[in-house]
């Protein structure tokens, strides 16, 4: 009888291999997230305002109409600790779901499969609200590419687990 192969221990051709990096990058995202949800909880307004000037001095002593620096800037002093909290939950949440699911694909749990396919899909859908309703941004535009990519990666991932368990059995 053959035991089904975590997909992420052989990666057999380049979809495999392509799953595989696709997974770093998610697992990576999540510990992005999850940092910064636990650095909005930290850091006070007054400190993010203060980094903002801090950071965007030069640029805009050079060009005080520099629409990026304005920008981070406007961004920085309309924050609020309402606002900082609704962050760092909306990060931690999605960091934790991604971590979490990431290392079930890599235990090669099969719910985990159908729950990274269910919860990129949700994002998605999120992310395009924001990009055709509220503002296209050129950043979520990619992440959202590189999350259908994970999608149908997931998607023939989880038809090759099926199909090697269905041969073992």
């Amino acid at each position: 009888m053959t035991q089904a192969v975590n997909p992420v221990e052989h990666p057999k051709d380049l979809t495999d291999r392509a799953f595989r990096i696709g997974l770093l990058f998610k697992a990576l995202d999540g510990l992005v997230e999850v940092i910064g949800g636990v650095l909005l909880l930290v850091i006070s307004p007054d400190q993010i305002s203060r980094w903002a000037e801090h950071l965007t001095q030069g640029e805009l002593s050079e060009n005080p109409h520099d629409y990026i620096a304005k920008h981070i800037l406007d961004t920085a002093h309309h924050l609020s600790g309402a606002s900082l909290a609704f962050g760092a939950a909306y990060l931690l949440s999605h960091g934790i779901v991604k971590l979490v699911l990431v290392e079930e694909v890599w235990r090669d749990r099969m719910w985990a499969y159908v729950g990274l396919i269910v919860v990129t899909a949700l994002f998605v859908i999120y992310q395009l609200y924001r990009i055709i309703l509220v503002k296209f941004s050129v950043g979520l535009t990619l992440l959202t590419i590189f999350d259908l990519i994970i999608i149908y990666l997931t998607v023939v991932e989880y038809k090759r687990q099926v199909a090697r368990r269905q041969l073992s059995s």
